[in-house]
């Protein structure tokens, strides 16, 4: 069994292409190698587990099956690197997914500091993509 275990290659599990483009998003990164590209990816994939295994445990908790956001705002908060970064970022248990854009953009203009000329968000990199996938659905 472990002679099978060391055969066994590591190969990332998210699509390479999406990622690299994600980190190219950030200007000062003009090229990935591959060593940089798996271990990000890999990174990502562990981050991931680690947020649903202690979101699945707070369901598990409170005797729940289903894992839903508030169980997610659980867990991010009981940990606090974690909680540093992303609990923000997580939408308010009692908001729907589309209250939660509006009151996002409402509040960021007034909030938020212009971004410069040029500046690439990621938002963009996602709505791109959308329509990139749109328009060879058209073709």
């Amino acid at each position: 069994m472990a002679e099978e275990e060391e055969s066994q290659t590591i190969g990332p599990d998210f699509p390479s292409g999406r990622v690299k483009k994600i980190m190219k998003l950030d200007r000062e990164i003009n090229k990935v190698n591959s060593e940089a590209l798996f271990l990000v990816t890999r990174a990502t994939r562990m981050f991931l587990e680690f947020l649903a295994e202690r979101s699945s445990e707070v369901a598990m908790e409170k005797k729940r099956k289903t894992v839903k956001l508030e169980h997610m705002r659980l867990a991010v908060k009981r940990h606090s690197p974690t909680s540093d970064f992303l609990l923000d970022s997580l939408p308010l248990p009692t908001q729907s997914v589309d209250n939660q854009a509006n009151d996002k953009s409402r509040s960021r203009a007034a909030s938020e500091e212009p971004v410069p000329p040029g500046t690439r968000t990621i938002n963009q990199f996602f709505s791109s993509a959308v329509s990139e996938a749109s328009n060879g659905d058209e073709n």
